[in-house]
C-alpha cells in the first residue's frame, strides 16, 4: 500500500511547536543555509557550497607564488585513497591525519611542516571566501532572529551550527537579540566551560553553539579565544575543527563541550530540534543525535531537507530505526519510520503558511493523455523556512478580532 503524508498537517504541527513558549526548542543551522540568502544578480551564492569552495581552494593553489606542486601531489594521494578531493573537509581531515603520524620524519613524501603549511594556506583561503556579510536585513537569518524575539519563552532557544561564518551573529546583533556563545570577556574573550555546562545564562539570551569552530576563533597559549572580528593573522589550523572524519579531534575542548551540549539539548523532555541545511553527512554529529534520541523517546528531530529525499541516505538510515526523527524533503517525507509522498487530503489555502506547499502537474506514466498532481513541501529551502517564520511572527502579532 502506498503511503502518503499530508504536508498541511505537518506545517500546522510545526507552527504549534514554534508557538509554544514552554517547549525546549533548538535549531541546527548548517552548510546549506547561506545558499538560501537572496543575492543581487551575479553575486549568488553568498558562500559557496562545499564542492564549489573546494574548487576555489584548488584553483588558489594553482596560482603563481603558491606551493602548487606539493598540493597537487597531495591531491593525487587523496584520490588514490578514494577520497573526494573536492570536499575540502575531507582534504583537511586527510592532511591532519598525515600530520599526526609524520612526527619528525615523512609520510607519503610529506613532512609535518609541508602539511602544516598546506593546511594553513587552505584555512586562510577559506577565511577569505566565507568572511562575508548578509546583504540586507530581509534575509532568512534575520527572519529567524525576528521569530526568536517575538515570543517571551520560558526556556532559551539553542542554535547549533556547523558553519564557520558570522552570519548568525550579524543577524542576531542587528536584531538586538542578546546571545551567549560560550565566550566571556571583551578584550581577549575566552571560552568559559563552566558557563556552558551549568547553563545558568538568562533565559532571554539565545545560545549560539558553533560546534565546528568559527572565523573569529583563534588559538593562543593552547587556549581558544574569540576576537571581535576576523583575526586572520592569528588563524591557523584551530580555525576549522573538527574535521568530520577525524573523530578524536571532536573530543578536544571546546568541541567536546559543544557536542555534549547538543546531546543534552535533545535529551530534554519533549524537546524539538529543527535542522536546516544539514545533509547528515557528519558521522560524529549523527551519532550524538541518534544516541540522544534513543535515550529520550519523547524528544524529536524535524529535519528540513533541501531537494528530494533520495539524496539523504544517511538520514534515511537514521529515520528508519527511530520514530522520533522526521525527514521533510521536497518530494517525500519519512515520518514515524514510514516513507511516503506528500499529498494534501483536503486543501485549505489558509493552512498553506507562506505558500510552502506547492503543486506540480506531471504526465501520468500509465496514461500519457492524463496528468497527475504531485505535492511538494519547500521548507527544506532556508529561504522558504525564513518566510514561514516571518509569517508566524506576523500572524502572532495580528490584533485580536
Amino acid at each position: 500500500m502506498q503511503i502518503f503524508h499530508d504536508p498541511s498537517k505537518q506545517i500546522n504541527f510545526l507552527s504549534q511547536i514554534l508557538s509554544n513558549g514552554k517547549k525546549p526548542l533548538a535549531f541546527f543551522i548548517s552548510a546549506g543555509c547561506p545558499l538560501g540568502v537572496t543575492m543581487p544578480a551575479g553575486a549568488w551564492p553568498l558562500i559557496p557550497a562545499i564542492k564549489e569552495l573546494s574548487q576555489k581552494v584548488n584553483v588558489h593553489f594553482a596560482e603563481p607564488g603558491n606551493i602548487s606542486h606539493r598540493y597537487q601531489d597531495l591531491l593525487q594521494e587523496i584520490s588514490s585513497d578514494g577520497i573526494d578531493h573536492e570536499n575540502i573537509e575531507q582534504v583537511l581531515s586527510f592532511i591532519r591525519a598525515l600530520g599526526h603520524v609524520a612526527g619528525k620524519g615523512k609520510v607519503r613524501g610529506f613532512s609535518q611542516n609541508d602539511l602544516a603549511e598546506i593546511e594553513k594556506v587552505i584555512c586562510h583561503k577559506i577565511v577569505d571566501l566565507i568572511d562575508v556579510a548578509l546583504p540586507d536585513s530581509e534575509t532568512p537569518y534575520h527572519q529567524l532572529s525576528a521569530w526568536i524575539a517575538s515570543i517571551d519563552r520560558e526556556q532559551a532557544v539553542d542554535i547549533f551550527t556547523t558553519n564557520y561564518d558570522l552570519l548568525l551573529e550579524q543577524a542576531l546583533e542587528e536584531s538586538l537579540i542578546p546571545y551567549f556563545d560560550g565566550f566571556v570577556g571583551s578584550r581577549n574573550s575566552f571560552f568559559d566551560l563552566k558557563a556552558v555546562e551549568d547553563n545558568q545564562i538568562p533565559k532571554h539570551w539565545t545560545r549560539v553553539w558553533k560546534i565546528h569552530g568559527s572565523l573569529n576563533w583563534y588559538k593562543s597559549d593552547s587556549k581558544i579565544h574569540r576576537s571581535t572580528g576576523v583575526k586572520i593573522d592569528s588563524i591557523n589550523s584551530p580555525l576549522i575543527y573538527p574535521s568530520h572524519l577525524k573523530y578524536d579531534q571532536s573530543r578536544k575542548m571546546p568541541y567536546l563541550a559543544l557536542l555534549d551540549h547538543l546531546t543534552r539539548s535533545i535529551k530534554n523532555d519533549s524537546s524539538v530540534l529543527i535542522t536546516s541545511g544539514y545533509s547528515f553527512n557528519d558521522d560524529h554529529i549523527n551519532d550524538a543525535m541518534l544516541n540522544a534520541l534513543v535515550a529520550n523517546p519523547s524528544s524529536m528531530i524535524v529535519a528540513l531537507l533541501f531537494g528530494n529525499l533520495e539524496g539523504y541516505p544517511k538520514a534515511l538510515a537514521m529515520a528508519k530505526s527511530r520514530p522520533n526523527i522526521g525527514l521533510w524533503a521536497l518530494d517525500e517525507a519519512m515520518i514515524g519510520t514510514k516513507r511516503g509522498k506528500w499529498k494534501v487530503v483536503k486543501y485549505n489555502p489558509e493552512d498553506n503558511i507562506a505558500g510552502v506547499i506547492q503543486t506540480e502537474d506531471i504526465q501520468d506514466p500509465n496514461d500519457g493523455s492524463k496528468t497527475l498532481k504531485t505535492w511538494k513541501l519547500q521548507l527544506g529551502d532556508f529561504r522558504h523556512f525564513g518566510n514561514f517564520l516571518h509569517h508566524l511572527v506576523v500572524q502572532d502579532n495580528q490584533p485580536a478580532k
